[in-house]
């Protein structure tokens, strides 16, 4: 017990650089930032509404995925009974065709790395705007 102010000094230090990240975010601002992915001007709604996109959209993908690939099935019918083709790059991509801009900066804030791209290439209008 003679080490007690070594301790608690330690400690002192141990909880600054532990909570650090913590008020580093509350100081620069950034604690209330959230990605807001807005549509393109040209069009008026997604196939869903975006509270549903925001919160299913991997689902969404994930079951079109499977009616295509595997029951052969190529057409969705939304909830408003509106019907799109079960395409990531002819429907999701010619809405949201900025990888970088729309899908990127909204997985990288939830710190989330989906594995679309493992099968599907980034389209060339996609890929020339990342380089810009």
């Amino acid at each position: 017990m003679y080490d007690k102010g070594k301790i608690i000094g330690g400690l002192a230090i141990f909880l600054c650089l532990a909570a650090f990240p913590a008020w580093y975010i509350a100081a620069s601002g950034k604690a209330d930032y959230r990605p807001n992915p807005v549509l393109p001007l040209s069009e008026n709604q997604c196939i869903e509404s975006k509270e549903y996109m925001k919160q299913y959209h991997m689902q969404l993908l994930q079951q079109w995925r499977d009616s295509a690939v595997r029951h052969d099935v190529t057409t969705y019918t939304a909830s408003d009974n509106k019907t799109y083709d079960i395409s990531l790059t002819d429907t999701c991509l010619k809405c949201h065709s900025n990888k970088s801009e729309f899908c990127d900066t909204c997985h990288n804030y939830a710190g989330v790395s989906p594995n679309c791209w493992e099968c599907h290439n980034i389209p060339s209008n996609t890929a020339s705007q990342e380089t810009k």
